[in-house]
């Protein structure tokens, strides 16, 4: 996994106020690793956006009806229809979006065999005499390998130029450093990623959710359960399946989708029936930009540390990230930051939100004292939240968890093997209470006491109360 160097997102690199991009409909994508986000090509004919609920969304349409077309003339895989096809269904990375699950800024793309597979299931659906292109979305649900991620790219490569419009009228008012990049075999002014030297395109805010509706199982189940009139509608072995389906099912979920025309119909009415909602940016559930607003915070709230050198030993790192652990949760406890562990639906935000809150914080700290921090480290055993480093001796690693999870398991196994695999004795497991704690933080420290006995060397524990507080007035 790639090291994410800066949290810098459009609005902080270039000294833009993210209220400006809000109004502009753009969303405030990360310049440097991936905003977690994906393009819902079922959401570009609703966008305020021209470029799109025009441009995009016809551009989208008119491939498939093509791919389709050529699909219902090919009389044998492998000639010219199909070879049409196959160009035709040609989708490459492009990272230029900055959307997508990696820690860098890459797509995913799909690949020769990937794209057998998929044009194969397309052959069988259009057989049946299905010609709806919505079924396009449909092949993620039984498909094996394409995901969010594909998805999304699959759909801007085929809107890309519709982007590109968009980007070049928004940036007028924005007027981000551009030049001249070639797109398509055309040569177009776009501003420029610094941290990629590639051009940044700019994404509405209102195509884009968390999943694709094709990629999610829970949306259209909770769909079909609150339709009572589709429960009636939805029959058969495909209706069977979908209540009680889960993503093992994907191969049950195929074969009954594509034993008749009715089946598949009924498939893509379910699908139909999931609510076209954009990811919703004022709530944040995930905490993709709520802490854009935040990445100053360690200048605005300094602390003077007892060694302002890099850590010269282990001893030292564990001390300086020790001591920024007490700074956040000074920040948290009595800065009133706690209210970015929560939505505005008064539940709190997921631990990805919790850890993004936390670098925004020890990056500035990081980067004052010469300390290097990486999230989301990855030595080949998984994840671990936060590496420190100075030099290759003083390593110190830090697990975040929220209260709502199960914690004894992270702290006893999960930490230690990202500590091995980052062959480093140093950990810290920080805790951070928004309810639902109960006896886990009790299981946990007693672990640890048990531990000490036996003679381990451990990993130490921090908890900080991110619960919601009443006003000063009230408390």
């Amino acid at each position: 996994m790639a090291k994410i160097k800066s949290p810098a997102t459009i609005s902080t690199e270039f000294d833009i106020d993210p209220e400006d991009l809000f109004r502009l409909g753009i969303i405030d994508t990360q310049l440097a690793s991936d905003t977690n986000l994906f393009i819902d090509p079922l959401l570009l004919e609703g966008s305020a956006h021209p470029e799109i609920n025009t441009g995009a969304a016809t551009a989208y349409e008119q491939r498939f009806e093509l791919i389709i077309k050529l699909l219902r003339v090919s009389e044998v895989k492998g000639d010219l229809p199909w070879r049409k096809v196959e160009k035709l269904f040609k989708f490459s990375e492009i990272s230029w979006t900055c959307l997508g699950y990696s820690s860098s800024v890459r797509g995913a793309g799909f690949g020769k065999e990937l794209t057998t597979h998929a044009l194969d299931t397309a052959a069988q659906i259009v057989r049946l005499g299905i010609t709806d292109i919505d079924f396009f979305m449909g092949l993620s649900l039984f498909e094996e390998g394409i995901g969010a991620d594909r998805i999304s790219d699959m759909t801007t490569n085929i809107i890309i130029k519709d982007l590109v419009r968009l980007t070049q009228r928004v940036n007028k008012d924005l007027k981000i450093p551009s030049r001249e990049f070639k797109v398509e075999g055309e040569l177009q002014e776009l501003p420029v990623n610094p941290y990629t030297d590639s051009p940044l395109i700019f994404v509405p805010t209102d195509i884009v959710r968390d999943l694709p509706i094709a990629t999610d199982w829970s949306d259209i189940s909770r769909a079909v359960k609150e339709n009572e009139e589709l429960r009636e509608r939805v029959s058969g072995k495909i209706g069977q399946i979908w209540s009680t389906m889960t993503k093992k099912d994907k191969a049950n979920i195929k074969n009954a989708a594509l034993s008749s025309k009715e089946s598949f119909e009924q498939l893509l009415e379910m699908l139909r029936e999931v609510p076209l909602e954009p990811y919703d940016f004022t709530r944040d559930e995930n905490g993709e930009s709520f802490w854009v607003k935040l990445t100053k915070i360690g200048f605005e709230y300094p602390v003077k540390f007892k060694n302002s050198t890099a850590p010269a030993t282990a001893e030292e790192a564990v001390a300086f990230v020790e001591e920024m652990i007490l700074q956040f949760q000074d920040l948290i406890e009595n800065k009133g930051i706690w209210k970015e562990l929560w939505s505005d639906d008064k539940k709190p935000r997921r631990e990805k939100a919790a850890q993004r809150l936390f670098f925004t914080m020890a990056y500035s700290y990081c980067k004052a004292n010469n300390l290097d921090i990486t999230p989301e480290a990855d030595a080949g055993n998984g994840p671990v939240d936060f590496k420190f480093s100075s030099g290759f001796n003083n390593r110190v690693l830090v697990e975040i968890k929220l209260s709502t999870n199960s914690l004894l398991h992270g702290y006893q196994k999960q930490l230690e093997i990202y500590k091995t695999a980052e062959d480093t004795d140093h950990g810290i497991y920080l805790v951070i209470d928004v309810g639902g704690l109960g006896q886990k933080y009790a299981e946990v420290q007693r672990a640890r006491r048990e531990a000490i006995e036996r003679g381990e060397k451990t990993s130490k524990i921090f908890l900080i109360d991110g619960n919601r507080k009443a006003s000063a007035s009230k408390r």
